[in-house]
């Protein structure tokens, strides 16, 4: 099934690119990578897929886009009712949303719903993204070996894996065998130049030459087929800004790839418009790698908070200590340098820092951002110009105005 709307159709095929066959459709060779918090909820999601692409909704307290459940959880205590509650509130969010982008994206697309593996909530948002019917579930931040037993009653939606090297592909295919269940695709994430959380053990290691797509499209390639598993899509993420780009990756045997921070600044985004302003500015020596608190690698905008962060990171690790609540209630990841007092993670809640950031505060805001710069510069264009951007197309009716 042909799953691309018929403008799209014809640039696809002046683009040289193939299409991405996935879970039997037919679909632009280009996913919206999942950002939290909030910053690809339905909006975002919802048109990429009425586009033709791969629309993705990022899982993590989604809550801020829902005033009514921000005023119930506002004034939650500290113990478990309250971190419950916020819970409960974070559920119906992600429920509403994925109903709100079907409805966006009608009869084109595939929606996903991404949720990293790190969180507290990880099960529950999975079930929750099942039973309300998105048609595939993105999982990173982690190797997430349970997600057959999570979907066993949902063999219709697509189980999609974040990893980096061969090496994770093979240990995730060979755990999911015993389990009846295979990868439906696989995204391979560079960690050089992907933003936010990056998949690799330690900072010095993000350039490691076992992450070039060069070699880890063609080592995944290889996996997949010597586990009967030829055909499965490779999805190649981190950097990539250009119709050049894509079909380098396809000459390489990537189906298709992953895109954040172009589809984070566009018209559609569901952040505030301060959020793409400084995304969209920012150049790749204004961004810094610092340890986040899961204890990965993370890429960044170099905003007055995160400057004054790491000037007092070492002070601050001096001092960690495992605390009895969480600062946010949340308590939205399983393990937190912050929280459990891990000296070598870092040492602030993210969650605080990202809601900032989705409200456009610049000043208080953790801003993730990939590397590379943006098919349009600083300005701020619509889904529909960015898609036909990257298949090669002159996008119609010239700059967009620069708000949301």
């Amino acid at each position: 099934m042909i799953r691309i709307p018929p403008d799209m159709i014809e640039a696809l095929q002046h683009s040289g690119l193939q299409p991405l066959r996935l879970g039997g459709q037919e679909l632009l060779p280009i996913v919206q990578g999942g950002m939290g918090i909030g910053v690809s909820a339905h909006r975002l999601a919802g048109h990429v897929a009425a586009g033709g692409g791969v629309g993705t909704i990022s899982a993590v307290d989604l809550r801020h886009h829902h005033p009514d459940l921000l005023a119930r959880t506002r004034g939650a205590g500290v113990d478990a009712a309250g971190k419950a509650l916020i819970d409960q509130a974070n559920i119906e969010a992600l429920a509403r949303e994925v109903r709100a982008a079907r409805h966006l994206a009608g009869p084109h697309g595939l929606l996903a719903v991404n949720v990293m593996r790190a969180v507290s909530e990880y099960a529950p948002y999975v079930r929750c993204a099942l039973e309300n019917g998105i048609d595939a579930v993105v999982v990173g931040a982690g190797l997430p070996l349970d997600l057959p037993e999570l979907a066993a009653d949902h063999p219709q939606a697509a189980l999609i894996p974040i990893l980096s090297d061969a090496r994770g592909v093979n240990l995730v295919v060979r755990k999911w065998e015993r389990k009846q269940r295979k990868p439906d695709a696989i995204i391979l994430e560079h960690p050089a130049y992907a933003g936010g959380h990056l998949g690799a053990a330690r900072i010095d290691d993000v350039r490691d030459a076992r992450f070039d797509f060069e070699r880890s499209v063609p080592e995944t390639i290889a996996v997949l087929r010597a586990a009967g598993l030829d055909g499965t899509p490779v999805i190649a993420a981190g950097g990539i800004r250009t119709l050049a780009d894509i079909r380098r990756l396809q000459g390489l045997g990537a189906a298709a790839v992953q895109l954040g921070t172009p589809f984070a600044v566009t018209l559609e985004s569901d952040a505030h418009p301060e959020f793409k302003r400084v995304l969209a500015e920012a150049r790749d020596e204004d961004m810094v790698e610092f340890t986040s608190v899961a204890g990965l690698p993370a890429r960044a905008v170099a905003t007055p908070w995160l400057k004054g962060y790491l000037k007092a990171e070492g002070k601050l690790q001096a001092v960690a200590h495992a605390r009895t609540r969480c600062v946010n209630v949340l308590r939205c990841l399983a393990q937190c340098g912050l929280q459990d007092g891990n000296a070598k993670w870092g040492q602030f809640c993210i969650d605080q820092r990202l809601a900032a950031a989705l409200r456009g505060d610049v000043k208080g805001g953790l801003f993730f951002r990939g590397s590379g710069a943006l098919p349009f510069g600083s300005q701020i264009r619509s889904v529909r110009e960015l898609l036909l951007n990257l298949l090669g197309a002159e996008p119609a009716g010239g700059a967009m105005p620069a708000t949301s």
